[in-house]
């Protein structure tokens, strides 16, 4: 029975289309990962003037920023994937496929992002910022040196849950040619007729690269709670 399971399964997942597309997967892995880490610190930046813009006392920044947010949050994000790449060209604004891709990715997780920031600094205790004004402060020294230093630990692991959350995003950019694992993937099955062994080496190696980031975003998280809170988290 054993032996007729082990065939069954050799005969379903073929080693000799494994090692004619692994090392393809594996090339365009660079490709996802690229996209992904410089999405990351896309979203990272863009979330910066889309707080303040949020937290604006002019109602005429706020309710815009916050309009833009709710529904950039609330739409698919394939939707805009395909507005950048289709519907801006119409106006005269043309992009590379990565280019747009990194673009909307940006820009949406931009949004969650500015919410993570957002609930990070309503967490602090307001007693906190009339301290540093009445010690004289400058804003930016407020921030550099006593805000930010105690939203660093909270951050960590929501910015990381984004991170993972824009590697298995990036699949959704192979339906505009950007040649990532899953373009790879289907265009080899496409190109064969053979769709079981890619796919599922696609989904292994999204599996890796998730596992990897959460271990490395663990690792940060008890480096920064030790540094800045000196404590170890429980979850190392």
């Amino acid at each position: 029975m054993t032996i007729l399971g082990i065939d069954i399964l050799a005969d379903w997942f073929r080693l000799s289309v494994v090692t004619v597309v692994l090392p393809k997967l594996i090339a365009a892995a660079s490709v996802t990962i690229y996209v992904a880490l410089l999405a990351f610190v896309g979203a990272l930046v863009i979330a910066i003037p889309l707080l303040w813009a949020q937290r604006s006392h002019l109602p005429l920044i706020a309710r815009p920023a916050v309009f833009l947010s709710d529904f950039i949050r609330s739409t698919p994000l394939l939707l805009q994937v395909y507005f950048y790449f289709f519907v801006l060209p119409q106006i005269g604004v043309m992009l590379p496929a990565i280019a747009t891709g990194v673009l909307a990715l940006s820009i949406h997780y931009g949004c969650y992002v500015s919410e993570a920031y957002r609930a990070g600094l309503e967490a602090l205790p307001v007693g906190q910022r009339d301290a540093v004004i009445a010690l004289g402060f400058s804003r930016f020294d407020a921030y550099r040196y006593i805000i930010v230093p105690q939203l660093i630990p909270f951050l960590i692991p929501a910015l990381g849950n984004l991170l993972v959350s824009i590697f298995k995003e990036t699949p959704l950019l192979a339906s505009i040619a950007v040649t990532d694992i899953m373009f790879v993937a289907m265009q080899h099955g496409a190109d064969h007729f053979q769709y079981i062994e890619p796919i599922t080496l696609c989904g292994l190696i999204f599996l890796a690269l998730s596992l990897a980031t959460s271990f490395v975003i663990r690792v940060l998280e008890n480096a920064a709670s030790q540094t800045w809170l000196g404590r170890r988290n429980i979850r190392g």
